[in-house]
C-alpha cells in the first residue's frame, strides 16, 4: 500500500497548516472508500465478506454453501479487497487472494472442456480447492513452497499426497507471474523475494540468543490466542444484544463507518498519530522510517476490531505486521542489553534486531492461524534461511501456547458463523476411547420402510427437514437396507400423485373402455351407464335427456376430442352426433337463456364434483405401497457399532469427510450420528 501511503502523505502536506482540512481528508478518504467496498459486497454478493478460508474449510468438509463459488462473489471480491486495501486500514489481503483463487479454480473446472468429466466427483473437486488454496497464499507473498504447506495445514486434515506435485506446479506459476508482473511495471530489477533482507550469513546469531528467540515464541502463543479471543468477542459482543444487532443490521454502513472513523481519527498526526505513525511532515521517506517502529498496542486492537468490519478482509497480513513490531521490539531490548554486541571466535558481532523482527512476524502468525509454514513464508518473503533454527523454535512454541488456549482464528470465526464443522480433538484425547458412539447417536431416527404406503412418505417429509434418511425392510425388523435422498422421496411422491400420471391413467381407461364392445342396452351416449364408462372428468349433466344434457355433451365432445364410439353404437362420427343432437332437441328463442342458466350453473357444479373426483383419487393413492423401482437408493450408507470409540469415529469423520453416519447391530438399525453430534461430543475439544 505505498502507493496509498503516498497519496495520503501527499494531501496532508498539500492542506498544510490547515489542520480541520487536513483532519477531513484524513478521514474522508479510507471512510469513502471501506463504505463503497461494504456496500458493494452487500449488493453484489454478501458472500464475499471476510476473509474466504473459513468458508472454503467448511466447503471441503463436505457441506454446501451457495453463492460462495460463484463469479458473483469473484466481482464483489476482487473490487471490495481492493478497495479496502486502498483505504489504509489494517487489513490483510491473504484470505481474501485464497477465495478468488477458489473461484478461479471452481469456475474454470466448469467452463473448460478438458476437465470435463473429471472434476464431476466431489473429492476431486476438493483437491482442485487445496491446489487452489496454494495457488492464493503463492501469489500474495510469492512464496510457492509456503503456500503449499499452508494449504495443507489449513485447508486439510488428513491431506491426500497426489495434490502434492499438483499444488506445487500451480503455486510456483502464480508466484513467477506475480513476480514477473514486477518486473514488467519497473517496480522490480528481477525476480527477486518480495521483502529481501540482507542479514549477514556468517554469523546470524549466537547461541546465546536462543532463550530470547524461545521468550518470543511463548510470548507471540499468548498473544495469538488474545488475538483470537478478542477478535470472537467483538463479533459475540454485538449479536448478543438483540437491539444493537438488528439495528446494525438495519443499517449495514454504520459499523464499518464508525470502525473507520475512530481509526482514522485515532492516527492522525497532530493528534494521537504522532505517537503512532502520523508524523508525515518530515517527508515521504523519514515517514515510513517511522512506520517501522510505530506499531504499538494500539495497533493491536484496531487490528482487532478492524478485520471485524463487513469488508473482504484477511487477518494474516496486520497478524504479520504486529509480530513483526514486537519482535523488534525485544530485539531493541536484546541490543541495549548487549550494545557492544556478542565477541565470537576473536570477533565481535552486532546483534541485528531485524532478525528479531522476522521471528516475531513468523511466530505471532503462526499461533494466530495454527501453522507453521509461516516460517516457510518468511524465508521466501525475505529471501534468507540465515535464521531457520531460531524462527522454527519460535513458531512452535507459539503453537503449543496458542493451539492450549485458543482454537485457530479460521475455527474461531467457524464458530462464530456456526458453519458445521468438525473440530480437531483436544489435549485429552486419551479421555476419547471412553466415549462410545452409543453414548452420543440419536436413537430416535427417521426412517423409511420399504412395504410404506404413500401417505406414510407424505407425512415423514412434512415432519422432517434431513437430507437422507435410512431404509429398512419393516419397522418390526429395521434391517438397513440402504439411504434414500430427501430430493428423490419427494420426486417420487410428486411423480405417483402429479396431474400428468392422472391424465395418462383417465387416457389408459378411455382407450380400454373404446376398444370394449358396446352392449346395446343403452339409449344413447349420453346415458347414465355409458357416461359411467367414459371414467373420471366428465360432467354428470351427460345423463340429462333434454336440451342440456345435448349442449353439456356437445361441450365435453369439444374438450375431450379423444372419445370415440364404437361402429356398433349409434353414432359413427363426432359431426352426425352433433347435428342429430341439435335437431332433435330443437328449443324454441325464448327457453335459449333459460338453458344457458341452467348450463352455466350446471358446469360451476360440476367443476366442484371433478375437484373432489381429483381429491378422491390422490387419497386413493395415497394409500397405495411405495414402489422404490424409480427411486435411486444407497446400498452402502455408512455405518458404525455401537461400542466403536469417540475418538475413532472422530477420525473416520476426518478422514472420509462424512456427514453422517447410521450405528447398527447385527444389520439392524439402531441409530443415527451426524457431524452435529461429533461436533458437540462430550469434551469434544
Amino acid at each position: 500500500c505505498l502507493e496509498q501511503l503516498w497519496l495520503l502523505t501527499w494531501m496532508y502536506q498539500a492542506l498544510h497548516p490547515n489542520v480541520p482540512m487536513q483532519y477531513l481528508a484524513w478521514v474522508t478518504y479510507p471512510l469513502v472508500l471501506i463504505l463503497f467496498a461494504a456496500i458493494f459486497c452487500h449488493l453484489v454478493s454478501p458472500q464475499a465478506v471476510g476473509s474466504g478460508i473459513p468458508e472454503l474449510k467448511t466447503i471441503m468438509r463436505g457441506v454446501v454453501l451457495k453463492e460462495y463459488l460463484t463469479l458473483k462473489a469473484f466481482v464483489a471480491k476482487v473490487v471490495g479487497l481492493t478497495a479496502g486495501l486502498g483505504s489504509g486500514m489494517p487489513v490483510g489481503k491473504e484470505g481474501p487472494f485464497v477465495h478468488i483463487a477458489s473461484i478461479c479454480a471452481a469456475v474454470l473446472s466448469k467452463f473448460m472442456s478438458i476437465f470435463c468429466g473429471v472434476y464431476e466427483n466431489v473429492h476431486r473437486q476438493f483437491d482442485l480447492l487445496v491446489v487452489a488454496c496454494a495457488v492464493g497464499v503463492g501469489c500474495c507473498f510469492g512464496a510457492p513452497l509456503g503456500g503449499v504447506l499452508f494449504s495443507i495445514e489449513v485447508t486439510s486434515t488428513y491431506f491426500a499426497v497426489r495434490n502434492y506435485w499438483r499444488g506445487f506446479f500451480a503455486a510456483t506459476f502464480s508466484a513467477f507471474i506475480f513476480r514477473v508482473l514486477a518486473v514488467w511495471n519497473k517496480d522490480a530489477v528481477t525476480i527477486t523475494a518480495l521483502f529481501r533482507t540482507n542479514f549477514r550469513m556468517d554469523f546470524p546469531f549466537d547461541l546465546q540468543e536462543l532463550p530470547a528467540f524461545a521468550v518470543i515464541g511463548i510470548c507471540s502463543g499468548f498473544l495469538g490466542a488474545f488475538f483470537v479471543y478478542l477478535n470472537r468477542q467483538v463479533v459475540l459482543c454485538i449479536r448478543r444484544h438483540t437491539a444493537l444487532n438488528q439495528f446494525l443490521t438495519k443499517y449495514r454502513l454504520i459499523y464499518p463507518g464508525v470502525i473507520t472513523f475512530l481509526i482514522a481519527t485515532v492516527t492522525f498526526p497532530p493528534g494521537f498519530g504522532q505517537f503512532m505513525a502520523g508524523e508525515v511532515r518530515v517527508g515521504y521517506l523519514q515517514f515510513c522510517a517511522v512506520l517501522r517502529n510505530s506499531l504499538t498496542l494500539s495497533c493491536f486492537w484496531m487490528s482487532v476490531v478492524a478485520t471485524t468490519m463487513p469488508i473482504p478482509c484477511g487477518g494474516f497480513m496486520p497478524v504479520f505486521v504486529l509480530g513483526a513490531a514486537f519482535g523488534r521490539l525485544i530485539g531493541e531490548i536484546m541490543a541495549s542489553l548487549f550494545p557492544n554486541g556478542i565477541l565470537f571466535d576473536g570477533i565481535v558481532y552486532q546483534i541485528l534486531p531485524g532478525g528479531y523482527a522476522v521471528i516475531g512476524a513468523a511466530a505471532l502468525t503462526g499461533a494466530v492461524s495454527h501453522t507453521v509454514s509461516t516460517a516457510v513464508i518468511c524465508f521466501e518473503l525475505t529471501g534468507q534461511i540465515s535464521h531457520i533454527l531460531p524462527m522454527m523454535v519460535a513458531v512452535i512454541l507459539a503453537n503449543m501456547v496458542a493451539q492450549s488456549l485458543q482454537p485457530s482464528l479460521y475455527d474461531s470465526i467457524i464458530q462464530v458463523k456456526k458453519l458445521p464443522y468438525l473440530p480437531d480433538l483436544g489435549w485429552n484425547h486419551i479421555s476419547k476411547y471412553n466415549i462410545f458412539v452409543e453414548d452420543i447417536m440419536v436413537q430416535d431416527v427417521k426412517f423409511v420402510s420399504s412395504n410404506c404406503k404413500y401417505r406414510d412418505l407424505q407425512t415423514l417429509l412434512q415432519s422432517t427437514t434431513v437430507k437422507t434418511l435410512p431404509l429398512v425392510d419393516s419397522p418390526e425388523t429395521m434391517i438397513l437396507l440402504g439411504s434414500v435422498e430427501r430430493s428423490e422421496l419427494q420426486a417420487l411422491l410428486q411423480r405417483h400423485i402429479s396431474p400428468e400420471r392422472r391424465r395418462l391413467l383417465n387416457r389408459e381407461m378411455q382407450q380400454k373402455l373404446c376398444e370394449a364392445p358396446y352392449d346395446g342396452h343403452s339409449k344413447g351416449p349420453w346415458a347414465p351407464s355409458y357416461k359411467w364408462n367414459l371414467g373420471c372428468g366428465f360432467p354428470a349433466c351427460l345423463g340429462q335427456e333434454d336440451g342440456h344434457g345435448a349442449l353439456c355433451l356437445s361441450l365435453v365432445l369439444l374438450s375431450y376430442p379423444c372419445v370415440c364410439f364404437h361402429p356398433s353404437g349409434n353414432f359413427r362420427s363426432l359431426r352426425q352426433l352433433i347435428q342429430q343432437l341439435l335437431c332433435h332437441y330443437n328449443r324454441p328463442l325464448e327457453a335459449e337463456s333459460a338453458v344457458q342458466v341452467r348450463v352455466t350453473e350446471s358446469l360451476a357444479s360440476d367443476s366442484s364434483s371433478f375437484l373432489c373426483q381429483i381429491d378422491a383419487w390422490e387419497q386413493q393413492e395415497l394409500n397405495k405401497t411405495v414402489c422404490f423401482d424409480s427411486c435411486r437408493i444407497d446400498p452402502s450408507p455408512f455405518q458404525l457399532v455401537e461400542r466403536t470409540s469417540l475418538h475413532k469415529t472422530h477420525t473416520l469423520f476426518s478422514l472420509l469427510g462424512l456427514s453422517h453416519a447410521y450405528v447398527t447391530s447385527m444389520g439392524k438399525l439402531r441409530g443415527v450420528l451426524a457431524l452435529e453430534e461429533v461436533s458437540t461430543g462430550p469434551s469434544i475439544s
